[in-house]
């Protein structure tokens, strides 16, 4: 009776942390299914899986999170810019939490350029920001490679894949 809540606990942590959604039926199915394993003295584990089931109804997956740059680059510094950021596009799309990450030129201005990134959750963009080839794009930006950069953050709506 005590490993099955232990071992149901932990199928729900595990599907927390890595899946980032507890499906609420999964989670209902296992812990009526324990129901055949746990002593008629533990009406607990019924009112438990009652109680987990209307709040695991709340739980939402999480959506998207999008930044989207736009940066206008010194026309001095343009080769120095498309190696850069080429690499940190194609490391960035190896990042676990990144979803996509797209480099635009601008069609009316040969130095205007926009980044169209998503990740999985704001926190796989504070990881990004942690990364070699991102630091390389704060570098060239603070050593004044570009002549604005403007950044938006978004939630994902309807994200393709």
């Amino acid at each position: 009776d005590r490993y099955v809540t232990h071992s149901i606990l932990l199928l729900s942590e595990h599907e927390m942390n890595n899946m980032k959604v507890l499906s609420s039926s999964a989670c209902l199915l296992l812990l009526r299914s324990s129901q055949a394993f746990s002593s008629p003295s533990r009406p607990s584990l019924i009112a438990t899986s009652n109680r987990l089931y209307s709040s695991s109804t709340t739980l939402k997956m999480s959506k998207p999170f999008a930044v989207i740059v736009e940066a206008e680059i010194q026309p001095d510094r343009m080769d120095e810019f498309l190696k850069m950021i080429e690499h940190n596009a194609i490391n960035s799309r190896k990042e676990p939490g990144c979803l996509r990450f797209d480099v635009l030129k601008a069609q009316d201005s040969p130095n205007k350029f926009f980044f169209y990134e998503v990740y999985k959750s704001p926190s796989d963009v504070d990881f990004h920001k942690t990364q070699d080839h991102y630091k390389a794009w704060a570098d060239f930006k603070e050593s004044g490679g570009t002549i604005s950069s403007v950044t938006k953050k978004a939630d994902g709506e309807f994200i393709g894949e």
